[in-house]
Formats: structure tokens, C-alpha cells, sequence
């Protein structure tokens, strides 16, 4: 019979694993068959996760690193390799989101700790990632933007950099490497439930109900729904796509 789990067979990769859209993908990448390996700073988090996926009969294991070093990134892809012999799929989805400061009064800390995370760490990853695959005859790698990385959205500039360079590198990759096998493509998810958009709603009353408002939905999309799409990405059912930027938004971005 044949299988119809998306990543059946396939070895995947996913960094900010510990909580939100990276927790929720490695539930969502397990159920469709991939053996993962789960990456992020916290360790107690990592290690429940992966108790739990692999009491739900997935194969699962982890690696403790910040993915803002480069020699941390290459470490965990190296583990990801020596485990299972290749590496088949990437998920780049650590970030963070900064503060809602205008412009001209954000700090040059929030800057570079929003660009640290969310650029440097996509980088770091790829290089490491895009080495093995290439060693392994080709894969697929997603990477985690926003509608940020689209669309003005006031009072982010720097997430807004950021998640804009991390649709630049999407591409750049996809273009250098679509004849070697490897595809290349990002999400770019609209708000999102998770801690870090609970703590945002939280200091910035009113926003919640604002951001509903202008989503054609009317609300929040669930972990769930990125780690989906992400899935169907990096598997074999969307094979001539890639350098794509996939919104996950209720339909903000087409207004």
C-alpha cells in the first residue's frame, strides 16, 4: 500500500524547536513520517518534546544549541548527519520579534539582537545544511519569515529587516542551488499563537483585536497551520517549487 505521509522516510532538521511553530512543526514532520531532529537553547523543553514524540511511536532525538553561533549551527546539523547518515529536509524557523518601538527611539541592542537571531541564524544554518545536502544528492529547506518579511508593519523596523533579508537569502539560495537538488522556499506566516505573540498582546493592549481586524479571517493562526504548510514545502508533492514565499495570513498580505 502505498504510504501518503508527506515526509515519509525523510531525515528533517528544525531549529527553534522548543516551543510555538518550531514545537508544533516537529509534532506535524513526525505524524508525516520524518525522523527529527530538534534544536533550541532550553533543554528541559527539548527533551520533554521529544519524550512525547517518541511515546507517539515517531523517531525523534535533540541537540542543545543557540543557532546565533556559527560553530553551535554546523555542531547540530553535524548531529543531524552523524545520526542518520544524511540530512533530507530543514526547517530554519528560530526567531524572535523585538520590541514595537518607532524607529527613532529603538535601541541599537533591540537592532542587533532581532538581527542576530533572525539573520544571522538562518545563515548559519544554511551553510551547514546546504553542505550536507549536497553530500547527499539534494533536499529542501524552508525558511521561517513573516508577512513582515512582505508588508510594512509600524513601529518593527528591525523585525521588519530582518524577516525582509531572510526572504533575500530564501531566494539567493533557491537560484544557487536548484540544479544541484536542493530546493529553497519560506513561509511567511501571519500573527501567530505562541508565547512570544501572548507577551506582544500583552504590553500592547488592543492590539490583538487590532490585528484581527485586519486579517480577513478574523484571527490567529495556530502552530498547526504554518508547521502544515512548511510540511507540504519540504516534501516531495511541490517538487518545480522553489525561491518561493509562502503567506500564511488569512489572506493579510492580499488585501
Amino acid at each position: 500500500m502505498t504510504n501518503y505521509r508527506l515526509l515519509a522516510g525523510k531525515v528533517a532538521f528544525i531549529t527553534g524547536a522548543s516551543s510555538g511553530i518550531g514545537a508544533a512543526a516537529a509534532r506535524v514532520f513526525s505524524r508525516e513520517g520524518a525522523a527529527v531532529v530538534l534544536t533550541a537553547r532550553r533543554e528541559d523543553r527539548l527533551a520533554e518534546l521529544t519524550r512525547q514524540l517518541r511515546e507517539a511511536g515517531a523517531e525523534a532525538s535533540y541537540v542543545v544549541a543557540d543557532v546565533t553561533r556559527p560553530e553551535d549551527a554546523r555542531r547540530a546539523v553535524a548531529f543531524a548527519v552523524e545520526r542518520h547518515g544524511r540530512l533530507d529536509a530543514a526547517f530554519n524557523n528560530a526567531g524572535i520579534g523585538g520590541d514595537r518601538t518607532p524607529l527613532h527611539l529603538m535601541g541599537d541592542d533591540v537592532y542587533d539582537t532581532v538581527m542576530d537571531t533572525n539573520v544571522r541564524g538562518v545563515w548559519n544554518c544554511l551553510r551547514p545544511e546546504i553542505a550536507a545536502m549536497l553530500a547527499g544528492g539534494g533536499g529542501t529547506i524552508v525558511n521561517n519569515s513573516s508577512v513582515a518579511g512582505l508588508v510594512a508593519i509600524p513601529s518593527a523596523a528591525p523585525y521588519l529587516a530582518a524577516k525582509h533579508a531572510v526572504v533575500g537569502l530564501t531566494r539567493a539560495a533557491a537560484d544557487e542551488y536548484a540544479r544541484q537538488g536542493i530546493r529553497v522556499n519560506a513561509v511567511a506566516p501571519g500573527i501567530t499563537r505562541s508565547e512570544i505573540t501572548a507577551d506582544w498582546f500583552g504590553r500592547n493592549p488592543g492590539l490583538e483585536e487590532m490585528v484581527h481586524a485586519m486579517t480577513p479571517q478574523g484571527r490567529t493562526a495556530e502552530p498547526e497551520e504554518i508547521a502544515e504548510t512548511a510540511a507540504w514545502l519540504l516534501s516531495d508533492r511541490s517538487p518545480f517549487l522553489t525561491g518561493a514565499v509562502v503567506p500564511v495570513d488569512g489572506g493579510f498580505v492580499n488585501q
